[in-house]
């Protein structure tokens, strides 16, 4: 693990004071006066203007950074620029440079597993994509180890296979809907989970998630379980909205016109017709809520 931190650390900060330092001696600058104004020490600006350290050639490059740091050498050595505001002027850029930028890129290249992310990547946005898709994965690999730790739940696997599946909070296709690559199978009276959590492997039950909350459900996981009227009257009677829909329609516009009729539902069913089996999709906030929705009645 490498912390973009540590990039700014070990790869900007040293190229940007090697820079500034030489342009503030080459303003007539002692190395005293640059020393004051840069809270280092003498020796250190001596490395600094004599290139006595590594300079990574991509930030020495960057347009941008060579021309903050003329304005800042100008503005130090004429007296009109404080290091205060220096400071915060210098800080502004790395935090500029750090979303899906130059520094970001220097973070990918540190940590290889960032570059397996697509899109842009702002690393300290709390509610940025790359957290967000981290925590709705999390969030399926925990419902899945619950699954595989809840006693019963192999037998009401359908023959097709489960999959528990969760969305991101604006999802519009697949792709941003995390679930097991290929699905849970009963394997002799074990349910078995083929791999950790990736998205858009799941095109079956993440279209009845999409579906569902196109019909208006504020679902965002879902998770397919073989159909059975005793499983469907425990959770009626436990409280939850069951649901049929028309096996023989197109099940994603089923689907939606199921929820369009009764908003909360909390478990879509359908008792099965010609070539097509029986199953029942329970829906919830998220994937651990999904399964425990299925351990209330096992």
């Amino acid at each position: 693990m490498k912390f973009i931190e540590e990039v700014v650390v070990d790869e900007f900060l040293p190229t940007f004071r090697s820079m500034l330092a030489g342009e503030l001696r080459e303003r007539g600058l002692t190395q005293s006066e640059v020393a004051e104004l840069l809270s280092i020490s003498q020796s250190a600006v001596s490395k600094y203007a004599h290139g006595d350290v590594d300079v990574n050639e991509e930030v020495a490059t960057d347009e941008r950074v060579r021309t903050l740091v003329d304005r800042l050498a100008d503005g130090l050595a004429s007296g009109e620029m404080t290091p205060v505001q220096a400071l915060i002027e210098a800080e502004v850029l790395v935090r500029q440079l750090e979303r899906a930028d130059l520094l970001a890129r220097l973070h990918e290249a540190a940590f290889p597993p960032l570059a397996t992310y697509e899109g842009s990547l702002n690393i300290h946005d709390p509610e940025g994509e790359l957290r967000v898709t981290e925590q709705v994965r999390a969030s399926v690999r925990r419902g899945v180890r619950a699954l595989e730790n809840t006693s019963g739940f192999a037998a009401i696997v359908p023959a097709v296979g489960s999959n528990l599946v969760e969305s991101l909070p604006d999802a519009d296709g697949i792709d941003d809907v995390a679930a097991v690559p290929g699905r849970i199978l009963d394997v002799k009276g074990r349910a078995t989970v083929p791999g950790e959590p990736e998205f858009g492997v799941s095109e079956h039950v993440a279209s009845v998630l999409l579906a569902a909350r196109a019909g208006g459900s504020d679902a965002r996981a879902a998770l397919n379980i073989r159909y059975d009227p005793d499983v469907i009257e425990k959770l009626s009677v436990a409280g939850y909205t069951t649901v049929e829909f028309d096996a023989e329609a197109e099940i994603e516009r089923a689907v939606t016109t199921a929820i369009l009729e009764e908003p909360d539902a909390d478990v879509l069913y359908q008792t099965g017709g010609f070539g097509i089996e029986p199953v029942a999709y329970v829906l919830a906030a998220d994937a651990t809520a999904a399964v425990s929705i299925v351990r209330d009645v096992l």
